[in-house]
Parts: structure tokens; sequence; C-alpha cells
């Protein structure tokens, strides 16, 4: 704070009064800023005292205690004159307050910056993780080392429940042998994981709270306990499992702020856990038919619900995969207040390989897209998570990301590779937002990102192959200007009606056709 010790300079060749600043460590008291070093008095005073007269060698002097939440003193004098001091003080005393206080507000921003950074980066970490391990145990066992490390806990386990047992199995444990840690009923009354999955609901629970003996190889102290959940818009959280830490290094409790960040890595914990009982359930059994079946109820699944960025903005939207599954999507996303983010993507090819990768895109673009305001940074993120499995499945995705800030009356987008994406404004004019870079894994480099105005009467309105390529018995293509004509005309309308209207264009072209590709259509207005 230089900018206080400037001001008690410049207060002394004004005044011709001393005057400094002093602090207590512990049992320590010392100077912190001033030109002065007054004998200190036998009792600091407080706040209720008031200014206290004390005398020194140089002649009297007041001090008095400066507000907030550090325990500090300013005195004034000696050396000035006697009869203005406690003007001086009066006069003195609120602004070294505020100095006090700014710079403490700047601390307190720095801490929560590199708090922040460390948060950030753990999702980032985990987006890779799980974009790149098909293997459950080694994801969680790698997720849990990682959240261990950034909470500083030296114990955890990542538990699993076992639909036949009805307990939690370990997947993954830390701090102890694997082989030590048994399963845990979900109805015991006594351990906190299995009350945590029970309940949905995280817990902390101090040193000496529910202690019990299944536990005791993965806890010391104090526990974090917070259920995997799998979420969906149109049902409850189903509880997949459980994740637990405890033994912090420091010695310190743990946090609501620990228990916020843990709680967004188990939903990501979550999704993996529903993809990984997909592809094993598919393994084992080998019944096409049904496995199409649960693949494709957990693709709708993964798409979220268009009331989630409500009241920022009103969605229509909808996706129709060629066969039970496919490889369309799209994902909506909350990014402050008056933003929206947009992402429509199309993998190419369709069915089960094209929904694995759709799979990965979305788990990988809910992380990526809290991360960056930017939509070519995050197009690009998004690409480095999923790169070796469109490599290794010589796929690629065309995708657009926009980013409505209705605050600004901006349209921030980046294309990469996907034709038909598009403004449409009160007028009735129909924009497109061509594509800037070539579709994702097609190329290294990362997206660009453009601007455009924006108006709350504009509409913006994308879809993919499927939709300007459905034919009819005749092999005749609906055609892109055909769908833009009847969006158009219904500008005005909800989201929603419009996004009705134009399947029900698709489906009356395409009677008696068999769908060749995926079609998905989502429309904003915000």
């Amino acid at each position: 704070m230089t900018g206080l010790a400037s001001l008690l300079a410049a207060f002394k060749v004004a005044s011709g009064c001393e005057a400094s600043v002093w602090s207590k460590t512990g049992d320590t008291i010392s100077r912190d800023f001033g030109t002065n070093d007054p004998p200190r008095p036998s009792r600091m005073p407080s706040i209720a005292d008031g200014a206290v007269q004390i005398d020194t060698p140089a002649g009297p002097a007041l001090i008095a205690t400066i507000p907030g939440p550090r325990t500090s003193w300013l005195i004034v004098g000696p050396n000035g004159d006697p009869g203005k001091l406690a003007p001086q003080m009066q006069f003195l005393l609120p602004t070294v307050s505020q100095f006090i206080q700014s710079g403490l507000e700047v601390e307190h921003a720095a801490a929560e910056l590199a708090e922040r950074y460390e948060e950030i980066n753990l999702l980032y970490t985990i987006s890779e993780i799980l974009g790149r391990t098909v293997d459950l145990s080694d994801a969680t066992n790698r997720i849990l080392a990682e959240v261990s490390d950034t909470v500083g806990a030296r114990k955890g386990s990542v538990q699993v429940y076992d639909t036949n047992s009805r307990a939690l199995v370990a997947v993954a444990v830390l701090g102890t042998d694997a082989s030590s840690v048994a399963k845990v009923a979900v109805d015991d009354p006594q351990c906190v994981s299995a009350r945590v999955f029970r309940a949905s609901h995280a817990s902390i629970v101090g040193e000496f709270e529910q202690l019990a003996d299944a536990e005791t190889p993965f806890r010391r102290g104090a526990m974090l306990s917070v259920p995997i959940l799998w979420t969906t818009p149109r049902s409850e959280p189903q509880p997949l499992g459980v994740i637990n830490l405890s033994d912090r290094r420091t010695g310190q409790a743990f946090t609501a702020g620990d228990q916020k960040l843990i709680s967004a890595i188990a939903t990501q914990i979550g999704t993996a856990i529903q993809n990984s009982r997909l592809v094993t359930e598919s393994l084992r059994q080998q019944r096409l038919l049904q496995e199409m079946q649960l693949a494709h109820d957990l693709q709708m699944r993964l798409l979220p619900d268009i009331s989630t960025v409500a009241p920022n903005a009103t969605v229509g939207a909808r996706v129709i995969p060629a066969e039970s599954v496919g490889g369309d999507l799209y994902n909506l996303f909350r990014l402050g207040p008056g933003k929206t983010g947009v992402l429509v993507g199309d993998v190419s090819g369709h069915g089960y390989q094209a929904a694995l990768v759709m799979a990965l895109t979305m788990s990988a673009s809910a992380i990526h897209a809290q991360a960056t305001a930017d939509p070519g940074e995050m197009l690009g993120s998004l690409l480095h998570s999923v790169e070796d499995e469109l490599g290794e499945a010589e796929m690629f995705v065309s995708m657009f990301y926009g980013v409505i800030d209705r605050t600004a009356q901006q349209l921030r987008y980046a294309n990469a590779g996907h034709p038909h994406a598009f403004v449409i404004s009160r007028a009735g004019a129909a924009e497109r937002l061509a594509a800037l870079d070539p579709p994702l894994g097609m190329g290294p480099e990362s997206p660009r990102a453009a601007s455009r105005p924006w108006r709350s009467d504009d509409l913006l309105v994308l879809f993919t192959d499927g939709v300007s390529d459905a034919r009819d018995s005749a092999g005749t293509r609906l055609g892109e200007e055909r769908v833009l004509e009847l969006a158009t005309q219904l500008r005005a309308e909800a989201p929603e009606t419009i996004v009705v209207r134009l399947v029900d264009l698709v489906n009356t072209h395409a009677a008696g056709s068999t769908l060749r590709d995926d079609l998905t259509i989502v429309v904003v207005r915000s």
C-alpha cells in the first residue's frame, strides 16, 4: 500500500505533524507505515475508547483504533500543534481506514482469482481425462488423484452403485490399498457415503462424526462426501455413486467452495459412468436392437432442456436421428447476465460410432463453454479434447457456436464448416453466418471468431444437413431455400412453434421415405 505511505508523508509536510499506522500480528505490535516511531502505550485502545492521548518525549500524541477487519491503530503526533491533534485525527482516521480496506479488498481479489484459476485448470484436466479415456476404472483413478491434489486431500475414494448387490463398490481409492475397501451397503445407517447416496445431497462431517468401520480405509478425520448424480431435464437426478475426500494436508476444514467444486466434477463423472455402462452393456449382450434403444435414451438425455437459458433467451430445438442414435447435437449455456451460448454440431456419418463421438463432444463442451467467453477459443479447446477420437474414427464434426450478448447487442460466433447458420431480421432478411474454418478434425488450427450486431427481434436459425437434404419418394431434396422461406414467414412466432412447423415441413416432404441423415433444428430469440 505505497499510496498510504505517500499520504502520511504528505500529511506531515502539510501539517508538520507526525502520523503512523501500527498493526498486531499474534502478540507482536509493529509499525506498518509512517515517519515517526513513538513509544507504544501499555494498552492499545479499542474502537469504543475513541482517540486516546499519550505522552511522548517529543510531546503529546493521539492514538485511535482503525475500523476494519484487521487489528490496527493510527497515531497522530507529536511535533504538531497540540490544539490541532483532535481535528487532525478526525480528518485522517477515515481516510487511512479507506486505504487499508481498499488494500485488503485487492488482496482478497488476488487470492480469489488464484483459487478460481486452480478450479478452472482442474476442470480442463477432468475434461481431458474424460475425453481420452474409455476405461472407467482408469478414468476415475486419475480424476480422484487430480481432485485430491487440488483440495489437498491424502485419502479418498470413488464408489459406484452396484444394482446386483445394492452396495457402493470402490472403483478408485487414494491413500490405501484398494483390496482393503469393502462394499458399503446403501442402507447402512452408520456410513456417511451411504447416507449421502440415499439423500443425493453432499455432506461435510467432522473428525469424530459418524465414524464407521467400513469407511476407515479411505477416511482419516473430517470427510467431504459428494453424490455422483446423473441428471436429465425430464426426470429427477439419479444417484450413481459417491466421491469421498479426507485427511487434508493443511488440517483446515473442508468448505462450501470445496463442496461446490467437487459437485461439478461429480456431474462429469456421472456422464462417464453412464457412457461406460452403455458400452459395457452393448458388448456383453450383443443385442443390437436393445443396444440402440439404450443409446437413444442416453443420447436424448444428454441434450439440454430448452428452459436452461431462460429468461435470457427463448429456444425451440429438436434432434431426430436417422437411426436409433446419431451424431447431431446441440447445447445451450447460461454464460452470465444477458449472455447465452448456442452450440450446434453434426458428426460425419450417423449411427452408433457417431453417437459416441457426439457424447464425448457434449461432455467436453459443457466444461469448455464455461471456461472462456471467446467462441473461437472454446471450439479450439473442444477440438483438443476430442481430436484423438476423431482421428481414430476418421470422422469430423461441423460445428457452429455463438454467444448472444443482448446487453451489448452483439452476436459473437465461430463456424467450423457448418453450412446452415442464419440470422433472420425483423424485416425478413436472412443473413448467412458463413463458415470461417473447416470442420473440427479436418485441420489442426483453432477456429476463428467473428461478430455482428444483435437486435432483440433477431432470430437465430440453425439446422443440419438432414433437414435440407430430406428427400421425397422421387428423390427430390427439400432444399435450404424452402426451410428459410418458412422460417422467415413464421419469424414473429415463438421459437418452439417455428421448430414444430419446420419438422412438419420435413415430414410432409419425406412422407413414405426413410431419413437418410440425422436432422437437428435450433431456433433462438434473445
